[in-house]
């Protein structure tokens, strides 16, 4: 950790002196955040508990007694963050610009670590502008809730850094984005767990394509289409269940699993508060923080080749805020297993999260007092999850009991 700020020291100290050149300048931002939280089970929640999107079911032990009945809670900073924004020179017509941003909530075994949050270059023309680098996945987009939470409205709301190419095209009203994407610190799942090697196999990068308009008068509205195309595997080891004497071997096998997923969002800006929604046809966008998945549809008898067919879940939410110095809010999300288009051979295994939840509901309230640089909130957020077992002719979930977490959470953030 020594070690790490001093290179971030370093780079305090060297900057100033190379950014005297012309037509270059640079800005340092960032915030000191704590996040304080209790909850009354145990949650699916990575970043050691701070990314909070849903409870989990039960778990009866020898005698029948849940084990994730039991509260949990804790206190962290390590979303602490720091960025640096360069622009210039110009190249051409062109703009230039660069951001830097990080935070420490990359996690090895034992500690947190410094990792990348943003990291990318872009040009940028009188109505065109190219991003090449780190970001916002474009599902994540111009509208996302307004909340306290760090998940920022997951599993309902996408949340996804990852590596782009992207162009946009604006004028004052439209804005058009085409974007292709892969995979690094958030990653699909498949037979080997969560992994990039099924993007990276696949040669084809996440596709998407989208729009927004702007009005005069404060409203957003826009909608978009995401393809992803995954390879689980390239290697199969077999056995031919009809000779029971011959032995497992290896075959070379042709997998892929590829499927389409649609959004639309809108946005009213009011002069003291906003309102937002966003509704997806979601599918396979676990890696985006949602629910979702596929699983086995059929197994070649010879060398054990798969195909694969992918869950469905209808995912919306709502947000609406009110104030400014004293900022009230409220946010609703739901999620359904609408099933597979084709039949499943075997409940287990599938490759995703939550895809034995029929029905997931979150309501969070949250309360903020605002000044200049510091941000003090309390929020509290109930969810009930359905779970149930996989119906293998459609793929949904029936045979249900709810699961229900009570979260509180207190923040103190510092912005720099």
């Amino acid at each position: 950790m020594r070690r790490i700020f001093f290179l971030l020291a370093s780079i305090l100290f060297l900057l100033p002196v190379t950014a005297q050149k012309k037509n270059f300048n640079y800005k340092f931002y960032g915030f000191v955040r704590g996040d304080l939280f209790y909850n009354t089970r145990a949650n699916m929640a990575p970043v050691d508990g701070n990314f909070y999107l849903y409870p989990l079911d039960k778990s009866p032990d020898a005698q029948g007694k849940d084990l994730n009945a039991t509260p949990n809670g804790s206190f962290y900073t390590f979303t602490t963050r720091l960025g640096l924004d360069v622009q210039g020179p110009n190249i051409g017509k062109a703009r230039t610009s660069a951001k830097v941003e990080t935070d420490f909530g990359g996690f090895s075994s034992s500690t947190t670590m410094l990792r990348i949050r943003q990291a990318y270059v872009a040009l940028d023309w009188e109505k065109n502008n190219l991003l090449i680098g780190h970001t916002w996945h474009p599902l994540f987009g111009s509208v996302f809730p307004d909340m306290l939470n760090l998940s920022t409205g997951a599993p309902f709301q996408p949340f996804n850094r990852s590596p782009q190419i992207r162009y946009q095209y604006s004028t004052s009203k439209i804005k058009l984005t085409a974007s292709a994407l892969w995979q690094l610190q958030y990653l699909s799942s498949g037979p080997k767990g969560m992994s990039e090697d099924y993007i990276k196999n696949s040669c084809i990068p996440e596709l998407y394509a989208g729009a927004d308009y702007t009005s005069n008068n404060g409203w957003l509205v826009g909608a978009g289409i995401h393809l992803i195309s995954l390879k689980p595997r390239t290697v199969s080891e077999w056995k031919n269940p009809s000779d029971p004497s011959s032995e497992i071997q290896k075959y070379k096998v042709n997998e892929r699993m590829t499927t389409f997923s649609y959004e639309a969002h809108v946005k009213y800006t009011g002069r003291n508060y906003t309102f937002a929604a966003k509704s997806l046809m979601a599918s396979c966008l676990d890696h985006t923080a949602l629910i979702g998945g596929y699983g086995i549809s059929s197994i070649n008898k010879e060398t054990g080749e798969q195909e694969y067919t992918a869950f469905r879940h209808s995912t919306s939410w709502i947000n609406f805020t009110y104030g400014n110095k004293w900022k009230p809010g409220i946010f609703i999300g739901y999620t359904k297993n609408l099933g597979t288009s084709k039949e499943l051979i075997s409940a287990e295994p599938v490759y995703g999260m939550g895809l034995n939840i029929d029905q997931l509901l979150s309501v969070n309230i949250n309360l903020s007092y605002n000044l200049p640089h510091w941000q003090i909130g309390l929020e509290y957020s109930p969810a009930t999850a359905w779970y149930g077992t996989n119906n293998l002719i459609t793929g949904k979930v029936e045979d249900t009991h709810s699961i229900t977490n009570h979260r509180i959470l207190g923040l103190v953030m510092y912005y720099f």
